[in-house]
């Protein structure tokens, strides 16, 4: 049995095998809060949930665009808890490098199926399963591609700004019973985002002024505060978490 005690809430949180996803999810089971974990692959859900705590986390492996999969995903949850307080939409992909001018258009289709209208559909369930009548929390993991021009990255930024535009939709209309907050990371030290500093760690760091790229856990401390009651009057917000990185624009 965990020495931490139980603080009553529980989240369903997307992407989360590994990297971002993993790091709010253990931020979130550190402070007491159980948690669904969600993702593609089954092995390496298996060993997250492992490493969180069998007595504090499920997962449910499944597409995040696919509908019968984000339904399950609050289901099981419902079931295993009896509850489902915070959503944290973590899943996203990027496929593509390169200009949007020769963008192939189904896979900007599949960047957003899978970015933007996935995170609407884990919403809406979440909304009708519990917090419409109870309250609670959502959090959008969106990017700092989405506030600003991306180059080699266009279709992930077009849709961080979508997921932004759609944070503040969900937060006008789920107001007064629940809270939709975005945060906006820069580059962070995963897997997903290796090619953007992979071979060049030291250098990629330099730009920015506290020194260093993000880490998970940098993430799962504000979305830990994003749905915490200290956070009680913050609604529509987008929580820049970049080491600084902005404060370099115009600078030359």
């Amino acid at each position: 049995m965990t020495s931490v005690e139980l603080s009553g809430k529980v989240a369903l949180v997307t992407g989360a095998s590994r990297g971002i996803g993993y790091g709010v999810a253990e931020a979130l089971v550190a402070r007491g809060d159980r948690v669904c974990i969600t993702g593609r692959n089954e092995d390496a859900l298996k060993e997250a949930v492992e490493q969180l705590g069998a007595d504090r986390a499920i997962y449910v492996a499944g597409k995040a665009h696919d509908e019968d999969h984000q339904a399950l995903a609050v289901e099981r949850t419902m079931e295993a808890f009896g509850r489902l307080d915070h959503l944290v939409n973590n899943a996203g992909t990027n496929p593509v490098f390169g200009p949007i001018a020769d963008l192939d258009l189904n896979v900007a289709r599949k960047v957003f199926e899978t970015n933007v209208v996935s995170a609407l559909g884990f919403a809406q369930k979440t909304w009708h399963a519990w917090q419409k009548d109870n309250g609670g929390a959502i959090v959008n993991i969106a990017s700092v591609a989405g506030l600003s021009p991306s180059p080699f990255i266009g279709a992930y930024g077009i849709s961080k700004a979508a997921m932004i535009n759609l944070t503040v939709q969900l937060a006008r209309e789920y107001a007064p019973k629940v809270r939709v907050n975005a945060i906006a990371p820069a580059v962070v030290k995963t897997k997903f985002a290796q090619a953007l500093y992979e071979g060049r760690e030291e250098e990629a760091a330099a730009a920015y002024p506290l020194g260093r790229l993000g880490v998970p856990s940098d993430i799962g401390g504000a979305a830990a505060f994003l749905t915490s009651a200290q956070s009680d009057w913050v609604t529509g917000q987008t929580l820049v978490v970049d080491g600084g990185i902005f404060l370099n624009a115009g600078t030359g």
